[in-house]
């Protein structure tokens, strides 16, 4: 029989899945609580949970299917996790250290298809996406490892932009954010979660359309078609125009800001040139758009790009602030570990084989 894990339950499809076994709804509660602010390790462990309730968990769930296999510190507190998960396939998750809290970046798929020329993270194609569960376990994991060196530290903003695309795993993701979010659980606020998208335009419809309430982060990482081609070949199915309409459509739709992430390659996109492009681009839509400059993490695997100077950043932002757009320059974690997302697993992977 094939066991799932209980993370996978959104609280709304627990008490539906207790109450259709004869338990009250009052049953789930108790056992959320345990899960998600005792935090226990075990179904056992649920010492006020009837018997025949703990029964009934054991014999149809796990709390565990993902297994620490490395574990990197940066000298900035940034910890990156490489986790092993029951097919034996292996995942990244980050935990960053910032002055408003402690941020989780979660994986959503197990390799990606997007296919950026710049980013470790497509080194590897994708062979499936994650389930709600192993999203949510990883945040768990974290959690446990704060919980274990007893600072009485909690995980306080999640972003969902590790490997894969999020858009493209999209009933997972959603039922991820409402278990974090639950605020009887984990009680994560919406505003404090970010979900990053490479620009499925028809996703970010179905996402402003959605209740989740949560932050938009559109990769762009070009001005233009031709430039945005070259980099991310998703744009030869979804162009600009289009991702700009769908953008127009979220702005309207949620009331909410959408940031615009775009990471500087030296000599390739980073000329005053392309933020007056990106100035021109963004147009009337200034006051609904952040641009967050992204300095890039070399990969071994794509020398054809540097990380742009640090007078050419400054001076792309001079341009931004200049003509009204609000901008900022991402701090950067983990410098001296595997920074660049995918990175740690596609070594570790190359290593096997090595081995092997």
């Amino acid at each position: 029989m094939n066991i799932s894990s209980i993370y996978g339950f959104t609280l709304d499809q627990l008490i539906a899945w207790l109450e259709e076994r004869g338990h009250k709804k009052s049953r789930a509660l108790q056992v959320w609580d345990w899960l998600y602010r005792k935090r226990v390790h075990s179904f056992a462990d649920m010492n006020d949970v009837k018997p025949e309730v703990v029964a009934l968990l054991e014999e149809n769930f796990v709390m565990e299917t993902l297994t620490e296999q490395v574990k990197q510190q940066s000298a900035d507190g940034t910890v990156k996790f490489l986790f092993k998960l029951a097919d034996g396939n292996l995942i990244e998750t980050v935990l960053m250290r910032h002055k408003f809290g402690l941020s989780v970046c979660v994986t959503t798929q197990v390799g990606c298809n997007i296919g950026c020329s710049f980013c470790a993270s497509g080194l590897l194609k994708k062979s499936r996406d994650l389930t709600s569960a192993e999203i949510v376990e990883q945040i768990m994991k974290v959690q446990f490892h704060l919980d274990e060196a007893g600072q009485e530290e909690r995980v306080s903003h999640i972003v969902v932009m590790g490997i894969g695309e999020p858009f493209d795993n999209f009933t997972n993701v959603s039922n991820f954010i409402r278990t974090v979010k639950d605020h009887k659980g984990l009680a994560i606020g919406p505003r404090r979660i970010t979900v990053s998208t490479s620009g499925l335009a028809d996703k970010i419809i179905e996402f402003a359309d959605s209740d989740l309430k949560v932050n938009l982060a559109i990769s762009l990482h070009a001005p233009n078609n031709e430039l945005r081609t070259r980099i991310m070949k998703i744009n030869k199915a979804i162009p600009i125009e289009r991702l700009m309409e769908a953008i127009d459509y979220y702005l309207a739709k949620s009331n909410r800001k959408v940031t615009l992430e775009y990471i500087l390659l030296r000599d390739v996109n980073d000329g005053t040139e392309h933020a007056q492009e990106l100035a021109e681009l963004i147009g009337a839509r200034r006051n609904g758009v952040t641009v967050n400059l992204i300095p890039y993490n070399p990969v071994d695997e794509h020398g054809q790009y540097q990380r742009s100077r640090k007078e050419s950043i400054l001076a792309f932002y001079d341009v931004m602030k200049k003509q009204g757009i609000n901008c900022s320059v991402r701090l950067e974690h983990g410098t001296d570990i595997d920074a660049a997302c995918g990175q740690l697993r596609s070594k570790q992977i190359k290593k096997d084989r090595r081995i092997s």
